[in-house]
């Protein structure tokens, strides 16, 4: 298991301000990133390379300027854009001010028969972390209130550990990086490692997801 920790992570909201404010990374275990998109029900559109195109790619499809999005989706205007890559056997999706991996009718579906990972966080400083296996709900909380949490592991001394070495206060009081310890304890159960140069590397899918 890597050593991840929230200081690890103090680049994502520096180099992605807009991902910084609202954003939703899901990760599946041992499916491809198609399948991923097959999960969502997402339309695929074309391939890009880079986080920074996705956010790029998001704020064209946000102001309805995408024609790519427009063709495919004619009249049917209420989807998401997803963006799907794979990495060291995990599907991820990253969504720009999107939620969908966060949702507890969707998550099921998305990480059927396997291990998922997501958090989120959107503009008013909401924010979830959920680790699901074979269905079960192992871990669920909000990053910035890491002391109230449920899930079948959610009190196991393990998992009191891992969220500490992390970063994640347990005591009540509020840290300030709440949202990079997310990252982290995702690192430390996917042992992906997430940095600027892998993600600007990366070719994402993009894909357009039905709202439930």
């Amino acid at each position: 298991m890597t050593a991840a920790h929230a200081t690890d992570y103090t680049w994502f909201e520096k180099r992605y301000p807009v991902l910084g404010e609202a954003y939703c990374l899901t990760q599946v275990q041992g499916i491809s990133a198609g399948e991923l998109l097959r999960r969502f029900d997402a339309l695929p559109g074309r391939e890009v390379t880079g986080l920074e195109a996705v956010v790029e790619a998001w704020e064209t499809f946000d102001d309805g300027e995408d024609e790519e999005a427009a063709a495919l989706l004619g009249e049917d205007d209420d989807r998401l854009l997803v963006a799907v890559t794979e990495a060291d056997g995990w599907a991820l999706a990253v969504e720009v001010y999107g939620y969908l991996g966060s949702l507890h009718e969707v998550i099921p579906g998305l990480g059927d028969g396997t291990r998922l990972v997501s958090h989120f966080r959107n503009v008013n400083a909401v924010d979830h972390f959920n680790w699901w296996e074979h269905g079960t709900c192992r871990l669920r909380f909000e990053p910035l209130f890491a002391d109230q949490r449920d899930g079948s592991d959610a009190d196991a001394p393990g998992t009191v550990e891992l969220m500490a070495a992390c970063g994640f206060r347990l005591d009540g009081n509020r840290y300030d990086l709440h949202t990079e310890a997310a990252f982290a304890l995702a690192e430390r159960l996917t042992e992906v490692r997430l940095t600027p140069e892998r993600l600007e590397a990366a070719t994402f899918r993009l894909g357009y997801a039905p709202r439930p």
